[in-house]
């Protein structure tokens, strides 16, 4: 052991098999020291901060009780599961989250044995926690399954969907409900903690048991009234129960989640009842352990690298404006306009930049939780009365209301506007965040009108264009990070709806980009110039409808077409080239087509750029496909040129 460490008993703790060998009394000590080694790896690394914090005890508690990874342990949603990594045999690269290569910033199967359920999504844990504790039954296992879901998490309809089917089981499911916002019950004390041990204790759960056995006995009238008092007095005395309760669970709390003399009693009598569904109700603090988080509003949700002693946050160089915030400027000036348009999220208002619109018209803007369905038939029911609802949502959360859009929204014509964030690749989020879809799901529904900003500037305008798109819904894309730095408009003009526009003319190679990766496609046209081939790019600014003009002159005058999006098979490119067929232009063989999308697999996280080069669609990865297309080297190519 290092006498110099800072974390000296941490230090002797490979797994959750060492922390159980230790006396009850050293459970203290290694959570206080969990908590500094996690605030010193999040420093380096940045990433997802004060829900970790905030579970320090519970996720010490719940390895020194349950035997890990036999005892199945969901963490809902994976951000918080910092701490857990570094005591499941992690600590040695807990300084690589989120890097390429390094540890994934949430639960991920194929990381650890003791990630059952990649988890970075919320609200999914009690469903696949029950499908487990059903397959433990169905095999005769004995372990347990535990879900710790978030208070944020527990404002989706699915995690009362799974709570609902649990219920009826009666399974033996275990769900922790990580209470660290809404704060659903009064604050906890010493009874409140008293109650919770005496209400998981075996004592108390035989005489239960026991008085139901009498209450068969008794007659009907009797029995409903014995029932009633032991219900009421349980929900008088615990208060918050009674939902989970009405929905088939044994509640227990609240309990004080940072208080290991209650939780460690609570957690082994509940992990030795031999009946279920128990809900375990913890409050807890995000940021606990660390001032600069608990002073802060947002209890720093997510960081970039900081400095330990005074929290101080690394700053970004300046730069261009981020897309989520033009979004948001755009929109305000919109409103100011036209007191019709709405803004809606779903629980995340500053990653959408609906946090300004809110700022501004705080009436007029609906955070309706963790609930994508409901954003969007909501969204639905508002157009149906003439207001002009903005839907802002991820497109990698969007794909969770999609039977919505499609039944609610495109079915019945009405104008919702999508404002779809976080399209393309996300970087550090890896895989689980990155808006690859959007188009291929979006692109097959009639009705639909589909636009991507190529830079801040566009989007100004297509918020405008969306404004007044007010016979069919729209959807507007863009990515995460920073715009070009280019000259923004004042104001939004309105688009012509289906046509692009040209960016540089050429005469032999024709790019058609969609999105962001037009600057790419600038410096792939420089790149080309300088090999004696004559470039033309164009902008499409919107896949459905498609500018079927434009697309038909490109393939006309050129040798070579090619279409860049930054979006799965089945998006753009599939409908250029599905235009093309259908028009015959294939046919003849006179143009040769290509069309670069993300590649057909799951991308881990790294760089953003480091992604985009992985995926080929950087300016040197549209220069090779062109070479490609015609059958020649570009490394024998560029050696030419030098």
């Amino acid at each position: 052991m290092n006498a110099y460490s800072k974390t000296p008993l941490l230090d002797t703790i490979r797994t959750p098999d060492d922390l159980r060998k230790l006396k009850i009394e050293q459970v203290r000590q290694v959570a206080d020291e969990l908590r500094q080694e996690t605030i010193d790896a999040v420093s380096v690394t940045g990433g997802h901060f004060g829900a970790g914090l905030g579970v320090v005890e519970l996720t010490t508690a719940i390895h020194y009780v349950f035997d890990t990874p036999r005892d199945r342990l969901i963490w809902d949603v994976g951000h918080q599961a910092y701490p857990h990594k570094i005591l499941t045999g992690r600590r040695d690269r807990i300084r690589t989250l989120r890097t390429g290569g390094g540890l994934s910033g949430f639960t991920k199967r194929s990381e650890s044995d003791y990630d059952p359920f990649g988890a970075a999504h919320s609200s999914t844990s009690i469903s696949a926690g029950l499908g487990m504790a059903v397959a433990r039954d169905l095999a005769g296992g004995k372990n347990n399954v535990i879900a710790v879901i978030g208070d944020g998490a527990m404002s989706a309809g699915m995690a009362y969907e799974a709570m609902n089917n649990a219920g009826a089981m009666n399974s033996r499911l275990i769900v922790i409900l990580n209470d660290n916002d809404m704060s659903i019950a009064p604050p906890v004390g010493a009874m409140s903690a008293y109650l919770s041990r005496l209400y998981s204790g075996k004592t108390y759960r035989t005489l239960r048991d026991a008085a139901k056995q009498i209450n068969k006995r008794l007659p009907k009238i009797l029995a409903n009234r014995a029932n009633r008092v032991e219900e009421y007095s349980r929900g008088f005395m615990m208060d918050g129960g009674t939902l989970f309760e009405e929905l088939g669970f044994y509640y227990v709390g609240p309990i004080d989640g940072h208080n290991l003399d209650h939780l460690l009693p609570v957690l082994k009598n509940v992990r030795d009842m031999e009946t279920g569904p128990i809900l375990v109700h913890v409050v807890t603090q995000k940021g606990k352990g660390y001032g600069p988080a608990e002073a802060s509003a947002d209890k720093y949700h997510a960081v970039v690298k900081f400095d330990v002693a005074t929290g101080t946050q690394a700053k970004s160089k300046p730069n261009a404006p981020a897309y989520q915030n033009v979004f948001g400027q755009s929109l305000v000036k919109e409103a100011e306009k036209d007191d019709k348009i709405v803004a809606i999220t779903a629980a995340m208002p500053s990653g959408t930049g609906v946090d300004i619109f809110n700022k501004a018209f705080p009436d007029r803007t609906f955070d309706v939780g963790i609930a994508e369905q409901h954003a969007v038939t909501f969204a639905a029911g508002l157009a149906t009365e003439g207001y002009k609802p903005f839907c802002a949502i991820y497109s990698t959360f969007l794909q969770r209301g999609y039977d919505q859009i499609v039944h609610d929204v495109a079915i019945q014509n009405l104008p919702v506007r999508f404002a779809i964030d976080r399209a393309g690749l996300v970087g550090a989020d890896g895989a689980t965040h990155a808006g690859s879809f959007d188009n291929a799901y979006l692109g097959c529904l009639p009705n639909m009108v589909i636009m991507a900003a190529a830079d801040e500037a566009e989007l100004v305008h297509m918020v405008a264009t969306q404004v007044a798109i007010n016979d069919r819904p729209s959807s507007l894309r863009y990515p995460r990070g920073e715009g070009r730095g280019i000259e923004m408009p004042d104001v939004g003009v309105p688009l012509e709806v289906g046509k692009g526009r040209m960016i540089r003319q050429g005469n032999k190679i024709a790019l058609l980009s969609f999105g962001t990766r037009l600057a790419e496609c600038e410096k792939a046209a420089d790149e080309l110039a300088a090999h004696g081939l004559s470039t033309s790019i164009a902008d499409a600014r919107f896949m459905k409808p498609l500018d079927t003009e434009l697309v038909l002159k490109l393939a006309r005058d050129h040798d070579v077409l090619i279409t860049v999006e930054e979006g799965s098979i089945g998006g753009f490119g599939s409908h250029v080239a599905q235009y093309l067929t259908d028009q015959g232009v294939l046919d003849t063989g006179m143009v040769k087509f290509r069309s670069m999308v993300l590649p057909d697999v799951f991308q881990d996280h790294d760089t953003p750029a480091a992604m985009y080069a992985r995926a080929g669609l950087d300016a040197k990865g549209i220069v090779a496909k062109v070479f490609e297309a015609l059958g020649k080297d570009v490394k024998a190519e560029t050696v030419k040129l030098a």
